[in-house]
């Protein structure tokens, strides 16, 4: 009888249990979710609300005061306003060159600078510390004394450039048209270089010593061995690092609004700036709006993209 009951009881086989649905496990979770509700209240609080509001207004025409009751319906015209812009594909341009240049070069000086400190040397300690100090520096404060440095009249690039003989005069970086764009970027570069070099030093505890070693007794040179050996070890990492540079860059704010203000003449303007100045500057909220939400999509393309990233490993695992 036992015997009986226990077969009746125990699964046949190739049976595949019911899945159960996304209400039932919701519930026999219930007091996990109670705990992490004030959470979720939060951030519907100050992220869910502001996205859509900012969606709403961008399909309104608002007057300066944002009074709601005299918004003005206007469906995609703010879209199509902001997309046949000469200013936007202007602020486009600019905003790609900002993003490109500033990554990959801040990537490249990073990488360089992880491979050296990854070496055994007197002073290593001393230097890793030195080349941190642009990563932990405030943006504002750095903003302020590159404008300093980059100052025209007052500055010590200018003046250095004059007394080597470089120039005649001092150059004038953040004034010009031509110039205030790379000149910014250098800035960027020099704050972000120390993240990618941080993000490429914990990669590089992961390559074996024993496949370097390896390659050595092989008779490679140090090239083949960085290509073949270390790099593919960084791969993962490496893309990491490279999106998380695109999305701050994306939205870097603090050193062209503070060092240039997006001048002169919109010539250091990147999306984030101008939707700045188009909202708070011209109070035109509807069309700020819909620039906004522009950027709100590329910067979730983005946050795919570095989810795919992270979980590409588990995917492989998994698979």
């Amino acid at each position: 009888m036992s015997i009986a009951t226990g077969q009746a009881t125990r699964p046949l086989i190739g049976q595949v249990a019911k899945r159960p649905s996304i209400l039932s496990r919701v519930i026999a979770h219930r007091t996990d979710y109670l705990y992490v509700l004030p959470a979720i209240i939060v951030m519907l609080v100050v992220i869910a609300f502001p996205i859509y509001y900012t969606i709403e207004l961008s399909f309104f025409r608002t007057p300066p005061n944002l009074q709601m009751r005299d918004k003005i319906w206007t469906g995609i015209d703010n879209y199509r306003t902001v997309l046949s812009s000469s200013v936007f594909h202007e602020v486009t341009i600019q905003t790609i060159i900002w993003t490109a240049a500033s990554t990959f070069f801040a990537f490249l000086l990073g990488l360089g600078a992880a491979l050296s400190l990854h070496r055994e040397f007197i002073g290593r300690g001393v230097m890793r510390a030195l080349l941190l100090i642009p990563y932990v520096i405030s943006a504002v404060a750095a903003s302020y004394v590159w404008k300093w440095l980059y100052h025209s009249d007052f500055g010590v690039i200018g003046a250095i450039s004059v007394q080597l003989g470089f120039t005649d005069e001092p150059i004038n970086f953040l004034d010009n048209r031509q110039t205030v764009l790379a000149s910014l970027i250098v800035v960027n570069i020099w704050k972000e270089f120390s993240f990618a070099m941080v993000m490429l030093m914990a990669g590089l505890q992961t390559v074996p010593d024993q496949l370097i070693r390896a390659a050595q007794v092989d008779g490679a040179n140090a090239w083949n061995r960085f290509w073949h050996v270390t790099f593919p070890h960084l791969k993962g990492v490496s893309m990491v690092t490279v999106l998380l540079l695109m999305v701050a860059n994306f939205n870097s704010f603090i050193i062209p609004f503070v060092m240039t203000g997006g001048g002169p003449a919109d010539a250091s303007h990147i999306w984030i700036t101008h939707i700045y100045q188009l909202a708070f500057g011209r109070q035109q909220w509807g069309i700020a709006s819909a620039y906004a939400v522009i950027l709100f999509v590329v910067m979730m393309a983005l946050g795919y993209f570095y989810v795919k990233a992270l979980t590409r490993g588990d995917e492989a695992r998994a698979g």
